[in-house]
């Protein structure tokens, strides 16, 4: 970790979620497969911390066949009461529960659509925000976009896709460019997102 640099002060000093704000948050991610990891995962941190969730990435990618929502699609009461005794993930039945809606509300968008990428971009035009906050106590929480995604995705059946969750998904796939202005990232992402 290079301590002269200014980051988003949410990062903290933790190396892993340094490693994640200076690699991969608010790159823009086009990839069905980490968007739907992604999702997964920004469900899953509702009520935790984004740290406590990217300390059990591996054990997720490991636990959901690194999120192949084809099979995930397939998943039985069975397959839910393993996931629930797995300590390397978030045990709550309604999220484990959610992950099998949820795989197969992506299969339905990918035949709609193509892929979930062309699905979930269009609430930004398939071009990232470029916000230039000064303050964290700037960045919203949700927008008229997210709120938006949120609607959607619900209405497709969707679970753990509030409008908040949307827009953490939003600022982690690079939808959004939230970092500050005075963050060495900035920049970078901009370039990322022509």
């Amino acid at each position: 970790m290079d301590r002269g640099k200014t980051r988003c002060g949410w990062c903290g000093t933790d190396p892993l979620y340094v490693a994640y704000h200076d690699t991969e948050w608010g790159v823009p991610v086009h990839d069905d497969r980490l968007l739907f990891e992604f999702l997964v995962l920004e469900g899953a941190q509702a009520g935790l911390s984004w740290l406590t969730i990217l300390r059990k990435r591996e054990n997720y990618r490991h636990a959901l066949e690194n999120f192949a929502c084809e099979r995930l699609a397939e998943y039985t009461e069975d397959d839910l009461v393993r996931l629930l005794a797995n300590p390397g993930i978030v045990r709550n039945r309604l999220k484990i529960a959610s992950l099998v809606k949820n795989a197969r509300g992506v299969l339905a968008i990918k035949e709609e659509f193509g892929s979930l990428g062309a699905f979930l971009w269009r609430y930004v035009d398939g071009v990232p925000v470029q916000n230039r906050w000064q303050r964290l106590e700037e960045v919203p929480a949700r927008t008229r976009s997210s709120d938006l995604m949120s609607k959607d995705l619900k209405k497709r059946g969707f679970n753990f896709v509030g409008s908040t969750i949307c827009y953490a998904f939003m600022q982690a796939v690079g939808m959004v460019n939230d970092h500050l202005a005075g963050c060495f990232r900035h920049r970078e992402v901009v370039r990322l997102g022509k």
